[in-house]
Parts: structure tokens; C-alpha cells; sequence
């Protein structure tokens, strides 16, 4: 499930949905299922992201204001992707939102990740992938607090 998080000054909905459109189009394209392409935008405040000391805002943009002043783009994808893959998908998100060589600041980081599980909806009994598993041979709480609950084991002098 390919997870992309655009961080830019904001962007307004029509422009946000063709980036997402566009990224969507280029995964399906290279086999992932559209419905697993999730991108997510966060807008920055003034002061928020700094280069070298100085917040980008104040970096030279020569740009003709199609392209956002600075994107910090963070991209999730599994291990196997390959190089050409996220070359691809690199080229595919900086031309979407718009970001040149004119660009002052544009970050692109891509974190591979396994392949989630997801629950939308566990059925009864199902605790879901991190709860702890149910034994059951798991001796009861004791009714006193402070005091152990002893087994059978215990009881024999035999340590479990």
C-alpha cells in the first residue's frame, strides 16, 4: 500500500486532488491497485521548515508561482520496489505538484516498508495483530491482591 505524505504551504482542494489523481494514474500503471494508493497532504505554517538555519520562506523563489515555494515529500513503499521504480515515482510527484530545478526547497524521502495488516472490522473474538496471544492454559489473576496465583507446577515444586 504505497503511502505518500505531501508536505507543502497549502494547496487548494482542486489542485490537491489532481496531484493525488496524477500519482494514482502513474501506481495503477506500475500494477498497484488504486484503491491501495494513499496520499495524504499536510499544510506548513510560516516558520515550520528550515534549511541550513533559515526557514525556506526566505530562500530566492524564481519560480512563475505554479510550483509550491518548498514540498517536503515523504514516501512509503515496500522493499521490493526497485530503483527504477522510485526514480519514476519521484519524477511523477515533483512534476504533480509543480516543483523544477527553480524550486528552492524540495525534499523527497522514500522509507520501504513491509506490507501492512490492516482490520477493518475484526470479527468476534479476534483481538487483532498486536494484542498478545490468548492461551488457554493462562492461570486466572489471583483474588487477593499482592499475592501470586499458584499452578499446579507451583504447588510440586516444579518451575514452568
Amino acid at each position: 500500500m504505497p503511502t505518500i505524505t505531501i508536505r507543502t504551504p497549502e494547496l487548494p482542494v482542486p489542485r490537491r486532488r489532481a496531484v493525488a489523481l496524477r500519482l494514482t494514474r502513474w501506481l495503477t500503471a506500475e500494477g498497484v491497485q488504486a484503491g491501495h494508493v494513499v496520499v495524504r497532504f499536510e499544510p506548513t505554517e510560516d516558520g515550520t521548515v528550515f534549511s541550513g538555519g533559515m526557514p525556506v520562506e526566505a530562500l530566492p523563489y524564481e519560480t512563475d508561482g505554479s510550483g509550491p515555494r518548498h514540498a517536503s515529500v515523504t514516501v512509503c513503499v515496500g522493499p521490493d520496489r526497485d530503483d527504477a521504480f522510485r526514480d519514476g515515482l519521484a519524477r511523477c510527484i515533483t512534476e504533480a505538484l509543480g516543483a523544477d530545478a527553480r524550486t528552492p526547497f524540495c525534499y523527497l524521502e522514500f522509507r520501504p516498508t513491509s506490507p501492512p495488516t490492516s482490520i477493518s472490522a475484526p470479527a468476534k473474538g479476534c483481538a487483532g495483530p498486536t494484542a498478545p496471544p490468548c492461551s488457554p492454559h493462562r492461570p486466572p489473576p489471583s483474588d487477593h491482591p499482592g499475592r501470586r496465583h499458584r499452578t499446579p507446577h507451583h504447588r510440586q515444586g516444579v518451575r514452568p
